[in-house]
C-alpha cells in the first residue's frame, strides 16, 4: 500500500457535530504528541453541513458508508484507511482520547488491542437496564465462545490493519464487536485487554437501541459458535483438553496423558502435526513441533516451545535428526501413498521411538464412538479421513521397515496409540 500511515482512527459518527467539536481537537493534540503520521476518518450516512464544517476544520475525512449500521461504518473505515494500525472508536466522547497513549504501547503485545470496561481496574458507568445487558451478553459470549476477553462489545479498539482491512464481516450491527474478535482468535491472533474507565456521552442519545441491540448480539451467536468449534480454529485442539462436553474431554487428556507417557525420556522430539494440542507443553528439552497451518503455529506461541511451519509431506531436517518422533493424528489426513511415513522414517535416528496416534477402524467401538462425534462435536474430524488404517496394518507396515512394536495403548478401544522402535538396536 502506498503513502501508508501510521495510524488511521476510525470514527462512526450519525449526526455527532457538537461532541466531534470537542473530541477532534484533542485527538489530533494525542496524535502530534505520539509524533505519529496519521489522518481521521468520520464514517456517517448522508453527512449534514454541520459535521463536513467540523470535520474540515480538524483536518479529517468523511467518509459515506454504503453499508448499513455500525457495521458497515467500521467495513468503510477498514476498506479506505492506510494505516498499519487502526484505532476504533466512539464520537460521543465516552471514548477519550487521552486513553489511546495506553493502547498504543501496548500494539507490540497483541494484534488486537481493547480498551475493557470489566476487566481488574476497568469500570463502566452506564444506565443499570443497559449495564445488565452488557454483562449478560459478554458473559454469554465469553464463556459459549470460548474467548479470552471480557469486554467483547467494547468499541474502543487498536488493530493491526492488515487483519481486518477488506475482510467479509457479515454482521452489520453491534454485534460486528464480537465477530471480529472470534474470526481474529480464530485465525490465532493474540487479543490483549487494557482497564478503561468508561463514562456516559456528553451531548445527544445514543444511537444503540439496547433491545435491537441485544437481538442483534444473539442472532450472530449461532453463525460464530459454528466458527468457533470448526476443526480448523486455531485452538481447536487446546480448547478440547477442557472441553465442556465428556467425551471429548476425556479422550483429549487420555490422548495427551498416552502420548507424552510413550515420548517421554526419548531425548529431543518431532511433533509432526502437531496442532494446538498440549502435547507441545510436555516433550522433553531440545524438541520442536511442526505444523502447516499458520494459524495453529500463532496459537501454540504461547507455549514456549519451538515452532516451525512446513509439511510433515517433506519435513525441513536432516536425517536422523530426532531421537523421538511423534505424529498424533495426522497420518489418517493424508493419502496412503504420499511420502508421509518416509519422511518420519528419515528424521528418525537410528534406535528411536515412532509414536503414532490414529484411530483404529477395525475397531466396532470406534464406529460407535464416530456416531457420538457426529451428534455432539460440529465439524467431526471423522469424515475428512483419507486412510483408514488398522492396528495389523500398521504393525506389518513399519515391521517391514524394521521397526518393532513396543507399545500399544487404546482411547475406548476406538483410537490407537502404538509406539516403535527404528532398525535393531533396542535403546532403553
Amino acid at each position: 500500500m502506498t503513502n501508508q500511515l501510521d495510524l488511521s482512527v476510525i470514527i462512526p459518527a450519525l449526526h455527532e457535530a457538537p461532541n466531534l467539536a470537542i473530541l477532534l481537537p484533542n485527538l489530533r493534540d494525542l496524535l502530534d504528541d505520539l509524533q505519529l503520521e496519521y489522518e481521521i476518518l468520520i464514517i456517517t450516512r448522508q453527512a449534514d453541513q454541520e459535521t463536513l464544517e467540523v470535520a474540515a476544520t480538524n483536518s479529517a475525512q468523511v467518509i459515506e458508508q454504503q453499508e448499513r449500521g455500525y457495521g458497515g461504518a467500521l467495513l468503510a473505515g477498514f476498506a479506505t484507511g492506510r494505516g498499519r494500525y487502526f484505532l476504533t472508536m466512539d464520537a460521543d466522547l465516552s471514548h477519550q482520547p487521552t486513553f489511546i497513549r495506553q493502547m498504543w504501547a501496548q500494539r507490540h503485545k497483541a494484534e488486537v488491542v481493547i480498551a475493557s470496561r470489566y476487566v481488574p481496574g476497568g469500570s463502566a458507568e452506564m444506565p443499570a437496564s443497559r449495564f445488565v445487558l452488557s454483562q449478560i451478553l459478554n458473559t454469554f459470549f465469553k464463556r459459549g465462545l470460548r474467548l479470552p476477553s471480557r469486554d467483547l462489545s467494547s468499541g474502543f479498539r487498536l488493530y493491526k490493519a492488515e487483519l481486518v482491512r477488506d475482510k467479509p464481516f457479515t454482521a452489520r450491527d453491534f454485534d460486528v464487536l464480537p465477530e471480529i474478535l472470534v474470526r481474529l482468535y480464530t485465525e490465532g491472533w493474540r487479543i490483549q485487554e487494557v482497564p478503561f474507565q468508561y463514562a456516559p456521552r456528553q451531548h445527544g442519545s445514543s444511537n444503540a437501541r439496547v433491545f435491537k441491540f441485544g437481538l442483534a448480539y444473539l442472532r450472530t451467536f449461532r453463525s460464530l459458535w459454528k466458527v468457533r468449534n470448526a476443526l480448523t480454529a486455531a485452538d481447536y485442539e487446546d480448547w478440547a483438553y477442557d472441553s465442556a462436553i465428556p467425551l471429548q474431554r476425556y479422550w483429549q487428556r487420555r490422548r495427551f496423558r498416552y502420548v507424552t507417557e510413550l515420548a517421554a525420556g526419548q531425548g529431543p522430539t518431532l511433533d509432526a502435526g502437531c496442532g494446538s494440542s498440549r502435547i507441545i507443553t510436555a516433550l522433553p528439552p531440545g524438541s520442536v513441533a511442526l505444523d502447516l497451518a499458520p494459524a495453529k503455529l500463532r496459537l501454540a506461541r504461547k507455549f514456549g516451545r519451538p515452532l516451525v511451519l512446513g509439511s510433515a509431506l517433506r519435513l525441513p531436517f536432516a536425517q536422523g535428526v530426532f531421537s523421538c518422533v511423534v505424529c498424533s493424528h495426522l497420518i489418517e489426513h493424508v493419502p496412503p501413498d504420499a511420502p508421509l511415513l518416509e519422511e518420519l522414517d528419515r528424521v528418525l535416528a537410528p534406535g528411536g521411538r515412532l509414536v503414532l496416534a490414529t484411530l483404529d477402524y477395525a475397531r466396532w467401538e470406534w464406529r460407535l464412538l464416530k456416531k457420538l462425534y457426529d451428534r455432539f462435536v460440529p465439524a467431526a474430524y471423522a469424515d475428512i479421513h483419507q486412510a483408514r488404517y488398522t492396528r495389523a496394518q500398521l504393525t506389518a507396515i513399519f515391521e517391514k521397515r524394521g521397526y518393532r512394536l513396543e507399545a500399544t495403548r487404546y482411547i475406548l478401544h476406538g483410537e490407537l496409540i502404538m509406539a516403535f522402535r527404528k532398525g535393531s538396536e533396542m535403546v532403553k
